[in-house]
């Protein structure tokens, strides 16, 4: 699809843009286009996807407030901070929990179901990633929660009866 559209060029600001190539992403959902400025000739991409009404989001204290990926894609960004996990890889976890949601078909959604489909996608993903969403996203106040959500998601990590959680200081 070749043409003109009235999208404003980032460099210069005209409102007259130029697409030069469309593509598809491999589950055509999302179309990348890219375009170019015909008053400064400076090219950019943008990418296209359909708007689909998500449900509102019903918050701890019973506001509701408007579905925003971003929320969830920084959550996501910030428990996989210097973990083996790529971009790519975000993005998916994103579209998947996005796809669950529009499943549901549901004009509300409590934020804690988003947080734990956030928490399964997560554990899949990465078991840090998931640790790291996890203590912010349950608010664990000490050491003791912390090592219980390991325990819970680590059997290998659970103390048999007649041991402790305690760790040796030396071997």
């Amino acid at each position: 699809m070749k043409g003109n559209s009235s999208l404003k060029c980032p460099f210069c600001q005209t409102t007259d843009t130029k697409v030069i190539d469309s593509r598809f992403n491999p589950t055509g959902e999302i179309t990348r286009r890219r375009r170019e400025c015909p008053s400064c000739s400076g090219r950019f991409t943008t990418y296209e996807r359909i708007e689909e009404l998500m449900p509102a989001i019903v918050k701890k204290d019973g506001r509701r407030e408007g579905y925003n990926r971003d929320k969830i894609l920084s959550g996501i960004v910030k428990s996989c901070q210097k973990r083996p996990v790529t971009q790519e890889q975000i993005e998916a976890c994103v579209d998947g929990i996005e796809k669950q949601i529009r499943i549901m078909g549901i004009k509300e959604l409590p934020s804690r179901t988003i947080g734990e489909m956030t928490m399964n996608t997560l554990h899949a993903l990465d078991p840090v990633a998931y640790v790291r969403f996890a203590a912010v996203y349950r608010e664990f106040t000490d050491v003791k929660e912390f090592f219980n959500e390991l325990n819970e998601n680590r059997p290998e990590l659970k103390p048999t009866s007649g041991q402790t959680m305690e760790l040796p200081l030396f071997d």
